[in-house]
């Protein structure tokens, strides 16, 4: 059980955090809006993994993206961005689909997005990547991956290779029908996936996506029946229910200026990821993870140029 006053003891490995899934190009609208009435977008890197990478490691410890982008300028975008970050591209496939891209409003609450897919599904595994996973701490994975093959398979060997190698296996169930098939039963294969995850984190539409309508106790309690050993559920500017199926805790929010919550959930695992690969408690690793999410709201994009997990300590006296 992951115990609120325990701390993770993690082997002694390279890499700390493997975030495998989606790298995108995020065109956010200049005004805000629900129903896309701006006429202007401006482009930022996006792809939920990818900015957990991109902010871990700015937050101070050692993370790897794994992803697929098309052989074209968004692609070349992307891995420029990532080069100029510091963080290492070699795990970027560029394969011969377009790159993947969202639509999205600017929104001061969950973003609407419109989907263009493309490369992100078409990741492949390969031996590099199964050394990659033996040498890491952590698996981050999202609902992206897992929605379409070839990179469902790909997401399935690297569960079976993480939980071999002792991993932490954590889930972002960001569930979307339009990801998915309209063929396939997206919501049970999504709920299949979790009996293999240790920390999960849904936020209120999310679970509503999953499980229909219900209150927020019934839907932790949910993930948990499934298998899940720590259920993160993020309520926007009410915080978070956290509960470790004995134990259930209420975290606040740390947000009092929202310009863009674009990424806002990427934020918090990356103050969460951070804080336990630096040795604090679970409990203070969630409050991290609230506090780097508050930082993010301030501004436009997914990513934003995050200090290190220290500064973030000081700003907002955790």
């Amino acid at each position: 059980m992951l115990n609120f006053e325990d701390k993770i003891n993690f082997t002694n490995k390279k890499n700390d955090v493997l975030a495998i899934g989606e790298l995108l190009v995020d065109m956010i609208s200049t005004d805000y809006g629900d129903n896309f009435e701006s006429n202007q977008y401006s482009r930022f890197f996006g792809g939920s993994p990818s900015n957990i990478a991109i902010n871990t490691r700015r937050l101070g410890i050692n993370s790897t993206a794994v992803a697929a982008v098309g052989k074209d300028g968004l692609g070349d975008f992307l891995i420029n961005y990532l080069t100029e970050v510091q963080l290492d591209p070699s795990f970027i496939q560029q394969v011969n689909h377009a790159t993947s891209m969202v639509l999205i409003t600017k929104s001061k609450d969950t973003p609407v997005p419109i989907f263009y897919r493309g490369a992100d599904y078409y990741l492949d595994y390969s031996e590099q990547l199964a050394r990659l996973i033996q040498d890491s701490k952590i698996l981050h994975f999202s609902s992206w991956p897992i929605s379409r093959n070839p990179a469902r398979h790909t997401i399935e060997k690297c569960i079976k290779v993480a939980k071999q190698n002792g991993l932490l296996i954590c889930f972002d169930p960001n569930y979307h029908p339009k990801l998915f098939s309209r063929q396939e039963d997206g919501p049970a294969y999504v709920k299949s996936i979790i009996q293999h995850v240790d920390i999960i984190k849904p936020s209120e539409d999310d679970a509503e996506r999953l499980f229909g309508q219900d209150k927020h106790e019934n839907q932790v309690r949910k993930f948990l029946d499934l298998g899940a050993k720590l259920v993160i559920m993020t309520l926007g500017k009410e915080g978070a229910l956290v509960s470790n199926g004995r134990e259930t805790v209420k975290f606040s929010s740390y947000a009092s200026n929202v310009v863009d919550a674009t990424g806002a959930g990427d934020a918090f695992w990356s103050g969460f990821y951070a804080a336990l690969i630096k040795g604090y408690l679970l409990k203070e690793a969630l409050e991290f993870g609230h506090a780097v999410s508050a930082y993010k709201l301030k501004a436009v994009g997914g990513v934003v140029d995050l200090p290190k997990l220290e500064a973030i300590k000081e700003i907002y006296k955790l």
